[in-house]
């Protein structure tokens, strides 16, 4: 049986994209070109691969299982080109990226600036993804690797490996003349009496304190919801409302505004940076030198603000 690495490639568009049309669009070929090779694939294997409506298509169980052995032999065709690659003028690659709000808006540009900028060959896709979707995506190969802040209750499977790189945690920020920075200790509970400025509704941290206000029988009480830390904290300063945000973002925008920063007392607002890759893929040279740059950064980071 041979297996053209083309057809392999096609099929992956297909499967993520649920459409042949969007797929097609991602292999820069006819739907129709698509949809030839993928019923040749699906002849020779002597399998159904999709469902096919007039809503997309669906991958089949046959299809649930070549979508996982396709990504694993075309991540493996990438680690060989990377590995020969030292020997060309230019590397060429491609790294899928999916992480938590704080790192897309937080630190990921510099790092991501830093590196691309030595590497014009090399190209990046970063997608803020929720906590489960990271976890997930990294798990079926649909990401080479995921960066979030690992909390209190959240397993990661044991077929991933945890890399930490740096701690957080969360804190309410309130405006300098609120009530709550009267108190000697503050729980997340007792700032949900309040209204909130939160992230967008696809945000990681927006979910995540959702749930945890539901916990406690409570509505998550949002006055205004922005896109961004800083807009959140100039919300806060103006008076609009309360937030929890992270430390390491609160702090330094305390630097400049009006800002009363307080620690929560309740044991999950600690949080522990992480990437996370899957342990059974090697990552490929320059996917393994972004991943030391993203921890040798926020060590740096870590002592420049210990040190100041």
């Amino acid at each position: 049986m041979h297996f053209d690495l083309a057809d392999l490639r096609i099929f992956v568009h297909v499967a993520e994209e649920s459409s042949l049309t969007a797929g097609a669009q991602r292999a820069h070929l006819s739907t129709a070109a698509v949809s030839g090779r993928i019923k040749s694939l699906e002849a020779q294997l002597e399998s159904r691969l999709f469902y096919r409506s007039s809503q997309g298509v669906e991958l089949t169980p046959a299809g649930e299982r070549l979508l996982q052995h396709a990504r694993l032999i075309l991540h493996q065709v990438e680690r060989v080109k990377s590995e020969f690659s030292g020997y060309a003028s230019d590397v060429i690659g491609h790294l899928r990226i999916f992480a938590n709000t704080t790192a897309v808006i937080e630190f990921m540009p510099e790092v991501l600036s830093d590196f691309l900028a030595s590497r014009p060959g090399i190209t990046v896709d970063l997608q803020e993804r929720l906590t489960s979707d990271i976890i997930r995506g990294v798990l079926d190969g649909t990401a080479d690797m995921g960066i979030l802040g690992i909390m209190v209750g959240v397993e990661v499977p044991s077929r991933l490996k945890t890399l930490p790189f740096s701690r957080d945690r969360l804190v309410l920020a309130t405006p300098l003349d609120h009530p709550l920075t009267e108190r000697d200790e503050i729980t997340y509970e007792d700032a949900l009496d309040y209204p909130h400025v939160t992230l967008h509704e696809g945000s990681t941290l927006f979910h995540y304190l959702e749930r945890k206000a539901l916990e406690f029988g409570k509505p998550l009480p949002v006055r205004i919801q922005v896109f961004g830390f800083e807009s959140a904290c100039r919300m806060i300063e103006a008076g609009v409302g309360v937030g929890i945000l992270p430390e390491s973002c609160a702090l330094r925008y305390q630097d400049h505004m009006r800002l009363s920063v307080r620690h929560l007392s309740d044991a999950w607002a600690y949080r522990e940076r992480s990437v996370l890759i899957r342990e059974d893929h090697v990552l490929p040279g320059f996917g393994q030198e972004l991943l030391d740059i993203i921890t040798q950064y926020q060590s740096s980071r870590s002592l420049a603000s210990t040190s100041g």
